[in-house]
């Protein structure tokens, strides 16, 4: 949405979408510095053209995290209506309802989401004026270009250009707001039925996860007090809690990219034990959100067409077996295995293992990248449209600065250099567990008599390798040279 000239009274309509927080939420903050009534309002659209249907495991996170930021509206004197259907229906209902005179969003960069956005744009009364900001990203895709004036499709160049500048200071919460003489119908939470039944899948989400913007704030204090400091190390241990695990809260907007930037800029310059390196992995973490997002924003089918045109005429194999196994970990590679567990039982993957079993999906066994894709959208809570889809190309091969085709992860190598005791296998594949460390990454190449002393049989206990990963390399790279030319 493009920015229109403020009216200087009326009620004012806050949109809210991916951005459930309080803090350094510029479309609330500058709504209630006006001091004209506000109306928070969140709309489940599932009906829109082009919008994707959020995974179930979204939809858990989402209703608690509407849960705790409705609670936090009502703290501060307001509350929150909700709606669900189609968006441009609702918000011209509600700025109807209310008589308001102003919609105030937060930008969102998904190509059918900004068409709905300006859609509802041009259908509003000339009264009714529009203010978006920039509140998710630390950069704004048409901000940041090359000398051509084109968009980066390499990681590198795009963090030495953003890099020069600071990303501008986070804003307080409201202290409060005004409310409207009165609040426009809103659906309740557990009318959406969001939440699994039949079976109740989410109990170890739950043990894992607390959503919310409090929780979000938590998380930060305690990387940034306890994990910051060799974070640069730290990230690439799956079997220790060593990572900031702040996706899912920066991804439903539970907290702010520039909160978190900024928090973590001001805990490195007054404690000097940590090291620039692990400040500036940080940060490079974060603007690679940005770089995703801006690929979203420049290349609208990311989600659904390769970015590499070349990989058009590759030759993915058509297995639903081979799928089946690796969703459910039982692929007989055990970093694998224990890597689509976690995802199973937590609704998140370390991003290590993540790189690996994406590998292992689209080079070893063949399979699409947009069917590993469709599972991780499904099952991950912190599911992101740019950051999902960007990766996923990315492993693949078909994305934008991507990790060539022909560079295969080996899993059993990357098991040893990254879980070297098989802390992490013995955690998410218990019937592993009395193996020893050096036969753990590759229970198979074990021998009989390791294998009867751990009372495991393969292929009863725990399955054999799916494929060879010698010959799958060599299929990978036979299907890949086809394409090259």
């Amino acid at each position: 949405m493009a920015k229109s000239e403020r009216k200087t009274d009326g009620p004012i309509v806050v949109w809210l979408r991916d951005d459930l927080r309080l803090d350094d939420n510029p479309a609330l903050a500058h709504a209630a510095e006006t001091g004209r009534p506000v109306v928070p309002l969140y709309i489940l659209d599932e009906e829109s053209q082009g919008l994707r249907a959020l995974g179930a495991a979204h939809k858990w996170w989402l209703h608690h995290s509407l849960e705790h930021f409705a609670r936090s509206l009502r703290g501060k004197g307001t509350q929150l209506t909700l709606r669900r259907g189609k968006a441009k229906d609702h918000v011209l209902d509600v700025i109807e309802a209310v008589g308001a005179t102003a919609l105030f969003v937060n930008r969102r960069y998904e190509e059918s989401a900004r068409k709905i956005d300006n859609a509802i744009e041009k259908a509003l009364r000339a009264d009714v004026a529009v203010e978006s900001f920039t509140a998710n990203i630390l950069h704004e895709p048409e901000s940041v270009t090359t000398q051509s004036g084109g968009y980066y499709k390499v990681y590198t160049p795009f963090w030495k250009k953003v890099s020069q500048t600071e990303p501008r200071d986070p804003i307080d919460p409201p202290t409060g707001f005004s409310q409207p003489g009165t609040f426009p119908a809103s659906d309740t939470l557990d009318d959406w039925d969001l939440l699994p039944t039949k079976p109740d899948w989410s109990g170890g989400i739950a043990k894992f996860w607390t959503p919310g913007e409090k929780a979000a704030q938590e998380r930060l204090s305690h990387f940034c007090d306890a994990l910051l400091e060799d974070y640069h190390n730290g990230r690439e241990r799956p079997f220790a809690d060593d990572t900031s695990r702040l996706s899912p809260y920066l991804r439903w907007g539970e907290i702010s990219p520039y909160r978190a930037y900024h928090t973590a800029s001001t805990y490195a310059g007054r404690r000097k034990t940590i090291p620039d390196e692990a400040i500036r992995t940080y940060k490079q973490e974060l603007v690679w959100r940005d770089f995703n997002y801006h690929l979203l924003y420049h290349f609208g089918a990311l989600g659904s067409d390769n970015f590499n045109d070349r990989f058009d005429g590759f030759s993915w194999k058509q297995s639903p077996k081979d799928l089946k196994a690796w969703q459910k970990g039982m692929t007989g590679y055990p970093i694998v295995d224990a890597g689509m567990r976690q995802l199973w039982q937590t609704g998140w993957m370390h991003n290590r293992v993540r790189m690996i079993v994406g590998s292992f999906l689209t080079k070893d066994l063949l399979i699409d990248w947009r069917r590993g894709e469709a599972w991780f959208w499904d099952t991950l809570v912190d599911g992101d449209i740019a950051s999902n889809t960007a990766q996923w190309q990315w492993i693949g091969g078909s994305g934008a600065d991507a990790q060539p085709f022909f560079r295969i992860f080996n899993p059993i190598t990357q098991s040893e250099r990254f879980d070297p005791d098989g802390r992490y296998i013995r955690q998410f594949v218990p019937e592993l567990e009395t193996l020893p460390n050096t036969a753990i990454h590759a229970p198979w190449e074990a021998g009989e008599t390791v294998l009867k002393q751990a009372g495991i049989a393969l292929g009863e206990d725990y399955p054999k390798p799916i494929v060879d990963h010698g010959d799958a390399r060599s299929r990978a790279l036979a299907a890949y040279e086809a394409i090259k030319g």
